[in-house]
């Protein structure tokens, strides 16, 4: 039943996703910005919901026009018991997009995923609230896993893949001027963000129940 609520909420036009991955369960998303081009693999095996939500808004061109708006950054977050490095993304709808019903928090505890440098992962508030928003860790972040601090509920973030290409362009968005409240001066716009390879069957409603 999981496997086809996830399959049902995406209906997807693959037109363009021409190269097989060399792990089917890994697909790429390539995300140009106007900071340089970052490559994703994301991981529907170890977190299909995350990976097939994620999967869905990008083929619908949700991210275009939208942007890395947020940068945290160790050193300087110290308001916060649990320091981290993170730059994070929306859509043009912002943050708090509700063009599209909240997904399961999938945890760290059960994916086996955890937040090292260059993992992707959802943004949140409560736990079962993420959209669209997503964050990239530049850095080694354990706070951010199940069981955390950086989140006071204790359920951390739902990783979901990893950047293979790219991981200086975030650490260089991290690093541009933002306000106190975290906020990029000048956001990096998200021209645009692709799938290079066939979605996994968990997300098209191929694999078996």
């Amino acid at each position: 039943m999981r496997r086809k609520a996830i399959a049902a909420g995406v209906s997807l036009v693959l037109a363009g996703c021409a190269t097989t991955p060399t792990d089917p369960q890994r697909p790429r998303v390539a995300l140009d910005t106007s900071a340089g081009r970052i490559v994703l693999a994301l991981d529907a095996q170890a977190a299909p919901v995350s990976t097939c939500n994620f999967i869905g808004y990008v083929v619908f061109g949700d991210y275009a026009g939208g942007s890395f708006f947020r940068t945290v950054v160790r050193a300087t977050n110290t308001a916060s018991p649990n320091p981290i490095d993170v730059i994070q993304a929306a859509t043009p709808r912002g943050s708090d997009d509700a063009s599209r019903p909240p997904i399961v928090l999938e945890r760290t505890r059960d994916t086996g995923l955890r937040h090292r440098a260059g993992t992707v992962s959802m943004a949140r508030d409560g736990p079962d609230t993420a959209t669209s928003s997503f964050f990239i860790v530049t850095e080694d972040t354990p706070s951010l896993d199940f069981g955390g601090g950086r989140n006071p509920d204790g359920q951390g973030f739902a990783a979901f893949g990893t950047v293979i290409q790219g991981l200086e362009v975030a650490r260089r968005i991290q690093r541009m001027p933002a306000d106190v409240e975290e906020q990029l001066v000048a956001p990096v716009a998200i021209r645009s963000a692709r799938l290079l390879d066939p979605a996994p069957a968990v997300c098209t409603g191929e694999a078996r129940p």
